[in-house]
């Protein structure tokens, strides 16, 4: 999922200002900024893109009030180029080309979740244009692993050897998914954790009506501790009963509270539940829900086979299928791998739930 909080605003999260701070310091010209979704890849390249072009900047970051910040915020930056699959620039309000653009609205074809080769030309060429105003050109590319090989492979002369004052900023939620190529061109900043009271705070300050501590807190669990990932659950508008409900529910073969989210969301919170089982089967804490909230555990291997199954349905989630019956059969699936016969006790294991 990308990450779709405000880039217009100037204030950038507590947990992103010290590493952009930081990162304002690199004199290196390609930047790779590494991590899993949800810690806030694109509002640091972002605020890091907006800073380098800005007009007075602070030893903080942008200004937020000259003639520059205003340019890239309303999208209009002569020297800023952002490189996006046309989903995410949809998505995030960036415009694309006039003809991709007028092929979409034609529904000649879908928006790309890929970015194109076309699109990376593109990026090529305004590296090789005039700066218009600013001390830097600057090329944006997120999430950086959606470049495809033809893609990356054309930007690679270009990310070893800018020509000018260009620089780069990567965001990537899976960097082993880059090409070798790309990653080695780079230095690469590996995204820094918040802490749950941070995550909490920034919750808090951020959404309107302000979440109680503990609906916030089971937004961060059910997004394993990612802030920005959270508010997703919270447009879902989940509430800890909810939450804990679900593994049995699975376990049942019940869509439950689920009956409305779309089989993305689903099927990523199948793969918690797997995730959780797995984990109390061999006595690890489980990370997405409380313990007493797992069903009775089936053997190992079935949840290992089932965590596979789940996997090789996540390439295909955004396919074009009838989605009831997709998510259907998931359930069914859940249901019978918990319908298998329950583990056996181990002395001195914990009891299952």
């Amino acid at each position: 999922m990308t990450e779709s909080v405000s880039s217009g605003q100037n204030a950038v999260p507590a947990w992103l200002q010290d590493q952009l701070l930081s990162l304002l310091q690199q004199r290196g010209h390609a930047l790779l900024l590494s991590g899993p979704p949800g810690l806030g890849q694109y509002p640091l390249a972002y605020a890091l893109a907006k800073a380098w072009l800005c007009d007075q900047p602070t030893p903080a970051g942008a200004c937020g009030q000259c003639a520059s910040c205003h340019s890239v915020d309303v999208r209009a930056h002569p020297d800023l180029h952002v490189l996006l699959p046309e989903t995410v620039a949809l998505e995030l309000n960036w415009p694309l080309p006039s003809a991709a653009q007028d092929e979409i609205d034609k529904k000649s074809r879908k928006p790309s979740r890929w970015i194109r080769v076309d699109a990376a030309r593109a990026a090529v060429a305004f590296t090789q244009m005039t700066r218009a105003r600013s001390r830097f050109q600057v090329v944006l590319i997120y999430p950086a692993q959606r470049l495809n090989i033809e893609s990356a492979n054309t930007l690679l002369k270009t990310l070893e050897e800018p020509p000018g004052d260009v620089r780069f900023v990567l965001a990537c939620e899976a960097s082993h998914m880059l090409l070798p190529t790309i990653r080695s061109r780079c230095l690469t900043h590996n995204m820094s954790w918040p802490s749950t009271e941070t995550s909490q705070q920034w919750l808090a300050s951020t959404l309107q009506p302000t979440p109680s501590p503990e609906t916030a807190t089971t937004w961060l669990q059910a997004a394993g501790g990612r802030p920005m990932d959270a508010l997703t659950w919270a447009e879902l508008g989940l509430t800890h009963a909810q939450w804990s409900s679900l593994p049995k529910s699975i376990a049942k073969g019940q869509l439950g509270h689920m009956q409305d989210w779309t089989p993305a969301v689903i099927l990523d919170t199948l793969q918690k539940v797997a995730h959780d089982t797995q984990s109390a089967w061999v006595g690890a804490t489980p990370r997405f829900f409380a313990a007493a909230d797992l069903p009775t555990l089936p053997h190992l291997r079935a949840l290992e086979q089932w965590a596979l199954r789940l996997s090789t349905w996540r390439r295909t989630v955004e396919h074009p299928y009838n989605a009831g019956l997709q998510t259907e059969a998931w359930l069914c699936d859940a249901a019978i791998v918990f319908a298998t016969a329950a583990k056996p006790q181990r002395a001195g294991s914990p009891t299952p739930h």
